[in-house]
């Protein structure tokens, strides 16, 4: 193959490139004033007083017009170059290269994620597991099984849902209320959570049956909210604002991980620590979340799962094939809420207390925001997002080296959600499809086949 001659090569404007990074620079300006720029301190008298932070301020405009400079001078001629030097075979020999590296990072990854709580005690001790195995290792494992339940919803059935917090909601204070006025255990509550937030999916699937698209995401966020203001009115049944408090705690096969004579650490001759239920708690989302992942590879390879992803690429297609789309639709609910039950309950068992303030729209956008940054309808792809965003999110807070360079009036915690929030941004901009832009079809013909990026859009793939 010859190379392309000089004159075919692409050329960069730079006058283009600073014009794009001054208005890039101006609108970050205008939008960072009142955000950044600004704040409000208690003086001596108790009155609010205006501060101006003007360098903070600076640094983030500085960073924006930096990144678009690197985007317009350095990212997109390199993108061009790309485009123009397309070698014959070479998309696939690059898809032969991925699934090869994905055939070994799944095993690598599960024995990693099972091996963590002991590659944490090695590293830090058992004064400082506790926190990287409850605030980043269950805390990552609760919200990759958020993501692959509504993966099936999403990604899968192509519904798009606003309100996949009201179903983690329901698993929640299903637990939560059923312990603690029956005083039932754990493991017997945990399927009949699930049971009652997949009933939820279905009444929420009935009404949804002749929406799509923008319309579907308004009604699915109306219901959340609907849940959420439930949850805060209904006092005398959820408690309101003051939630619910004093839930019992899951058991080892019945022996509470207290200080007690009965406790865990008394019967196994060790001595006391909050250690052995984190872990014992890290194992058991662990399991969740594998069942979640083998129920949802088993059902996206029946007829189920073929339908769903039929009626994601064309509805009126998949009517004209005999597929009932009603039970289609209900089905993808009613399992997607399964699995966010599961993961309220267990929430309500980690926490032991609960408020409707645990489940806003919030969740429900970071939920959605990890299912689409990490490739709809890719497993591994939700999974490497919730481990970048909530992960990323969990250690901001540990970055205090931020305050050298922004100052020591700068609070890493304050700004995590906007500097991260930057970097979504920029991935997207990367990889529009998602980090995972490939997937493998449940259905083949002799061979299996990779779907390149380029096919894995809306109405193709």
């Amino acid at each position: 193959m010859t190379a392309p001659s000089p004159a075919s090569e692409p050329r960069t404007d730079v006058a283009r490139a600073l014009k794009h990074a001054a208005i890039a620079g101006l609108v970050s300006f205008g939008m960072l004033l009142p955000l950044i720029g600004f704040r409000t301190i208690q003086d001596m008298r108790n009155e609010l007083v205006l501060e101006t932070r003007p360098l903070l301020l600076a640094s983030f405009v500085l960073l924006t017009i930096a990144g678009s400079l690197l985007v317009s001078l350095v990212l997109v001629p390199w993108k061009q170059r790309r485009a123009a030097a397309h070698i014959p075979g070479e998309s696939v020999r690059r898809a032969h290269w991925r699934a090869h590296v994905a055939k070994w990072l799944v095993p690598f990854a599960l024995g990693f994620v099972v091996l963590y709580p002991v590659i944490v005690l090695l590293g830090t001790g058992f004064g400082g597991a506790v926190k990287w195995i409850d605030n980043f290792g269950i805390q990552i494992l609760i919200y990759v099984m958020l993501g692959w339940g509504l993966n099936i919803v999403v990604g899968l059935a192509g519904l798009l849902d606003l309100g996949y917090v009201a179903f983690y909601a329901v698993g929640a204070y299903s637990y939560a209320l059923l312990a603690k006025e029956f005083g039932l255990s754990f493991w017997i509550l945990l399927p009949l959570a699930g049971t009652l937030s997949a009933f939820w999916g279905i009444l929420l699937g009935f009404p949804v049956l002749r929406l799509r698209g923008d319309y579907l995401a308004i009604v699915t966020l109306a219901f959340g909210e609907i849940i959420r203001l439930i949850l805060i009115n209904w006092v005398d049944f959820t408690g309101g604002y003051a939630g619910v408090s004093g839930i019992p705690r899951p058991t080892f096969f019945g022996i509470p991980f207290n200080a007690n004579d009965d406790g865990f650490a008394a019967v196994f001759g060790l001595e006391f620590t909050p250690l052995y239920r984190t872990i014992f708690l890290y194992y058991v989302i662990l399991g969740l979340a594998l069942l979640t992942a083998f129920v949802t590879v088993r059902l996206r390879r029946l007829p189920v799962g073929r339908a769903w992803e039929a009626l994601r690429e064309d509805e009126i297609a998949c009517r004209s094939l005999g597929l009932n789309t009603t039970n289609t639709k209900l089905t993808a609910f009613a399992m997607g809420a399964m699995f966010g039950g599961f993961a309220g309950s267990f929430f309500a068992a980690r926490q032991g207390f609960i408020s409707p303030e645990s489940f806003t729209f919030m969740e429900s956008a970071i939920i959605l925001a990890i299912v689409v940054l990490g490739g709809m309808g890719s497993m591994i792809g939700v999974a490497i997002a919730a481990v970048a965003m909530i992960g990323g999110t969990e250690i901001m807070r540990e970055l205090e080296f931020l305050k050298l360079i922004f100052g020591q009036d700068f609070e890493p915690t304050q700004y995590r959600m906007l500097l991260f929030g930057l970097a979504m941004v920029l991935i997207m901009i990367w990889k529009p499809r998602g980090l995972i832009s490939t997937r493998e079809p449940s259905a083949f013909l002799k061979e299996r086949k990779t779907v390149a990026a380029t096919f894995v859009e809306e109405g193709r793939g």
